[in-house]
C-alpha cells in the first residue's frame, strides 16, 4: 500500500475543515542503510538511496554482510545488477 503525501493546498483544505493531518513515519524496511557498500551497489543498479524502490532492492539482494564476506557472492551478484541499470535506463 503507498502512502499518501498530501500537497500544501490538500493540506490546508483538510486543516480548515477540521482535520488533523499526520505525517508517516518510514517503516523501518523503507530505509536504505547509511553504508557504503549499499550505496555502491544502488550506484551499479542505477539508482540512488532516494530511488523509491531503493530498500526493496536491497532487500532483494543477499545481505551486505554475505557480500563483504564473499568475494564469489560479490562477483556473481554483478549480471542481476547490470539487468536492473539496464531496466533502469529505459524506464
Amino acid at each position: 500500500m503507498a502512502a499518501l503525501a498530501w500537497d500544501p493546498w490538500q493540506r490546508e483544505v483538510l486543516e480548515a475543515l477540521g482535520h488533523r493531518v499526520y505525517a508517516r513515519a518510514p517503516r523501518a524496511a523503507d530505509i536504505v542503510p547509511d553504508d557504503p557498500l549499499a550505496h555502491a551497489l544502488l550506484r551499479a543498479a542505477g539508482r540512488g538511496p532516494e530511488s523509491a524502490d531503493a530498500a526493496e532492492l536491497l532487500r532483494g539482494l543477499p545481505p551486505l554482510a554475505a557480500l563483504r564476506a564473499d568475494p564469489s557472492a560479490k562477483r556473481a551478484l554483478w549480471p542481476r545488477l547490470r539487468a536492473l541499470r539496464r531496466g533502469a535506463a529505459q524506464a
